[in-house]
């Protein structure tokens, strides 16, 4: 509970969101179907009542009145179609004047159920960045995950995105492949990013809650074998040694499930990564305790 918004939990949205307003536009995930998330397993998909969300914001609004920046919860607010999205934003801007950013997740199906013309009245109207998982750019990887789309899929979204002038911010799960499949893993997902133009990439490392540990061996199709610390590191400076993508783009693996934080823009720091990378693998540079790993 915000004041006098009361949030459906659990409420989920990225760390660079923290201290931003968070409007409830939908709750769970419409798809809902990656044997790795176990973020919406409670909660059963709905887009809320246009008017219910426009008394959010109009609350929020009197309690924050010079808020800036919003995100728009839960799963994938964009699986809203356009229309309610942009009376949406319409209310945004009329009731928080100093306004300069929305965003929200979008999965990589929705990215493609919206028409070019779509996105672009969405960015017109004031949407801006857009928070996606792309987990892995190996076909295999997706299957095996049930992620419900292909790396081709997958750029053409990023790519009309792209085209509308919508920033995407897209997150990688190292150690999706396990032991076994960890070079097709990185190797598609390289080959992923260097095709489209991102502004932000960040890596997350795989945890499987307790809810899901079953679902997920079962789909996977192999015997599947977790990576350790040092798996994850030669993952990670495969990843960047790898990259180059078609604009520069913002490297980020702070997120707390990560082994090791590194932060820095690609391609000009790639060989500070790599260095710091090298470092931990010898042991000269301390890795994050297991428990404070997590999401």
């Amino acid at each position: 509970m915000f004041g006098d918004v009361l949030y459906d939990m659990p409420l989920y949205r990225p760390p660079s969101e923290g201290d931003n307003l968070i409007v409830q536009a939908t709750l769970g995930c419409s798809f809902d179907g990656c044997s790795f998330c176990s973020m919406y397993k409670a909660k059963r998909y709905l887009a809320r009542p246009l008017d219910a969300v426009r008394g959010d914001i109009d609350r929020l609004a009197a309690m924050r009145p010079q808020a800036h920046r919003v995100f728009l919860a839960d799963g994938d607010a964009l699986a809203l179609p356009a229309d309610h999205l942009l009376a949406l934003l319409g209310h945004l801007r009329a009731r928080l004047p100093n306004l300069a950013r929305v965003s929200c997740y979008a999965t990589p199906i929705n990215l493609l159920r919206k028409t070019e013309d779509d996105l672009k009245a969405l960015r017109a109207g004031g949407l801006s960045l857009l928070y996606v998982g792309i987990e892995s750019g190996s076909a295999d990887i997706l299957r095996r995950v049930r992620k419900g789309t292909t790396p081709q899929a997958m750029a053409r979204g990023l790519l009309r995105a792209h085209a509308a002038g919508l920033r995407v911010s897209a997150t990688v799960v190292l150690g999706l492949g396990g032991r076994t499949f960890w070079e097709d893993h990185v190797d598609g997902t390289a080959a992923l990013v260097n095709r489209v133009p991102l502004t932000f990439l960040s890596t997350l490392q795989l945890y499987l809650e307790e809810t899901v540990v079953a679902r997920f061996l079962d789909k996977f199709g192999d015997p599947f074998e977790p990576q350790d610390d040092a798996g994850i590191l030669d993952e990670q400076a495969r990843l960047i040694a790898a990259l180059d993508p078609p604009r520069p783009l913002i490297f980020r693996s702070n997120h707390a499930s990560n082994a090791l934080a590194l932060a820095g823009n690609l391609p000009r720091d790639r060989d500070r990564l790599l260095a710091a990378l090298d470092s931990a693998r010898r042991g000269q540079l301390g890795l994050r305790p297991a428990f404070l790993r997590g999401l």
